[in-house]
């Protein structure tokens, strides 16, 4: 573990000592939105990963609508193959991996799925995949079909915050 932790602290001395260029390039990996990329950059340095998660959380937190939207355009659709070798497209390969596993059945009512969520809430359907199964990620679908727009706006947000978490980590190991 602390082979781990000294990883991401050196991860984080770099990214902190980047020029702002270079850091809004590798922040930009992990989420999309400018105004997140904006402000992650301006609060370096970071005393540690806990402050650097924090920070990404409250800027998560304080995305508008537009800024959500640009974030979700870099997000493909749940069972989507992402092609490319950008540090987003492999994480985002890597995320959905249990998508392999998928039957054709999960697959078809996931294509169905998202059809429906993009009409009723015209935007992708964002879910954190990693370490979940593609039934547990039908299910959620299903479920945040019901969801009023405010309601399914703060389940996107809480999404793309554990997305990011979860990328700026990977970044920090890069």
């Amino acid at each position: 573990m602390s082979g781990s932790v000294d990883g991401l602290r050196a991860g984080l001395e770099t990214l902190d000592a980047l020029p702002a260029d270079r850091a809004e390039e590798q922040l930009a990996a992990c989420c999309a939105a400018r105004a997140w990329v904006t402000r992650m950059v301006a609060g370096r340095p970071f005393a540690d990963v806990d402050e650097l998660l924090t920070a990404s959380d409250r800027a998560i937190e304080a995305l508008g609508p537009d800024d959500l939207a640009e974030a979700l355009a870099a997000h493909p659709r749940i069972g989507q193959r992402v092609a490319g070798s950008s540090p987003e497209a492999a994480w985002s390969r890597q995320e959905q991996s249990g998508m392999a596993d998928a039957d054709a059945e999960v697959r078809a009512a996931l294509r169905e799925g998202n059809l429906a969520y993009e009409e009723r809430f015209d935007q992708v359907f964002l879910i954190r995949a990693a370490g979940r199964s593609p039934a547990e990620m039908l299910a959620e679908l299903r479920r945040r079909l019901g969801n009023d727009p405010e309601a399914e706006r703060r389940e996107v947000a809480e999404q793309l915050r554990q997305i990011t978490r979860l990328r700026l980590e990977r970044s920090l190991r890069s």
